[in-house]
Parts: C-alpha cells; structure tokens; sequence
C-alpha cells in the first residue's frame, strides 16, 4: 500500500504545471552574451549594407537573364527570413501562448 501511495504522490507531482523561471538559469550570461553578439553582427550595419548591395546585383543579373530566377528567389527569400527572424520568433511564442 505504501508503494502505491508513494507512486501516486509522484505521478501527481509530474501532472503538476511547470513554471517557467522568472530569472535567466545560473551561468547563462556568457552564453546571451555571444548570442546577443551573434544577432548583432548578423543583423548590423555591415550586414544590412551586404544584404542591399546582394538584392541589388541580384536583381540586375535577373534582369539581364545571367541569373536563374529561382536561384535569385532563394536568395532573396533566405534574405527575408535572416532579417525577420525576431518577428517570426515573436509570431510563434504568441500563438503558443495563446494555447
């Protein structure tokens, strides 16, 4: 009877919710601290001058029929999703909270 009290007491404690923590987990700042610098090189100056000379070179060579269309598609849609990852990320954890 024991055993059985003692398995229930921990099934419950698994169907419990779990709560998020409210702090960042010990020993996480070196790792946000790269992360930020990874979004911050990713998304600087520097990359956004590259990205608008990309579009443009792109977009010339598709218009003068030395680029393929699909090709130049990819690159402009891969573009996109680099430069709006912060709004997907954002779309997605508010339609997961909202389950």
């Amino acid at each position: 009877m024991k055993k059985l009290l003692s398995f229930t007491a921990l099934a419950a404690a698994a169907a419990a919710p779990a709560h998020a923590q409210s702090a960042d987990p010990a020993g996480s700042s070196p790792l946000i601290a790269a992360l930020n610098w990874v979004q911050g090189t990713l998304l600087g100056n520097l990359a956004t001058t590259a990205a608008v000379i990309a579009i443009a070179v792109i977009g010339y060579l598709m218009l003068t029929g030395r680029f393929d269309w699909r090709r130049g598609i990819v690159v402009l849609v891969g573009i996109f999703i680099i430069f709006g990852a912060v709004t997907i990320v954002g779309g997605i954890r508010g339609l997961a909270q909202g389950l």
